[in-house]
C-alpha cells in the first residue's frame, strides 16, 4: 500500500506552487548518521556519483568529507534511487543531512512511491524524521517520514489550487 496517494498530494509536487527544488532534510544528525546514509546507498546498490567541484571521486567516508573546511569546493553525492529520479546530497554540515530533488521528476503515483520509499529507507536507517520543505521556505515541512508512524505523512494541509 502506498504511503501517499498522488491525487491527494499532487499539489505538493507542483513546481509552480512549491518551487522545483524543495529542500529535503534530516535534522539533528551526526557524522555517524552521514556514514549510515553512505552505507545505505552502497547496500541498496543505488547508482551514485560523488564529486568535489568538477572532479568525480570515489565516495569517501563521512568523517573525511565533513572535516573539510567550509570554503572547500562544493561536495555532493548524486544518488539515483530509480533510473529517472536524481537526489543530490550536499555535505554542508554534520548536524543535518540535506538533499535536493527535482519535483519535475516526481510526477505521478509511480514516482511518488519511489520517493516515499527512498525517504522511508533513510528514516528507518537513521531512526529520524526526513522532512521536505518547499523551496526557499526552510523549516515549514509539507511532508516527511514520520518515525512513529513508520511511513511518509503529510505535515500540512495542501494549498488550495
Amino acid at each position: 500500500m502506498a504511503d501517499l496517494l498522488w491525487d491527494d498530494v499532487s499539489c505538493l509536487f507542483d513546481p509552480d506552487l512549491m518551487g522545483s527544488l524543495p529542500d529535503v532534510r534530516v535534522p539533528s544528525t551526526s557524522v555517524d548518521d552521514w556514514q549510515e546514509l553512505l552505507d545505505l546507498v552502497a547496500e541498496k546498490g543505488w547508482k551514485c556519483q560523488y564529486s568535489e567541484g568538477e572532479r568525480v571521486l570515489p565516495v569517501p567516508r563521512a568523517e573525511a568529507v565533513l572535516s573539510y573546511p567550509a570554503d572547500t569546493e562544493c561536495r555532493d553525492l548524486r544518488v539515483w534511487p530509480a533510473a529517472d529520479v536524481l537526489v543530490i546530497f550536499r555535505f554542508r554540515a554534520e548536524d543535518e543531512v540535506d538533499f535536493d530533488v527535482d519535483l519535475r521528476e516526481l510526477q505521478g503515483q509511480e514516482r511518488l512511491d519511489v520517493f516515499c520509499g527512498f525517504l522511508r529507507e533513510i528514516g528507518r536507517r537513521l531512526g529520524k524524521p526526513v522532512l521536505m520543505d518547499p523551496e526557499g521556505d526552510y523549516g515549514h515541512p509539507v511532508l516527511g517520514f514520520d518515525v512513529e508512524a513508520d511511513r511518509v505523512v503529510v505535515h500540512t494541509d495542501p494549498p488550495v489550487t
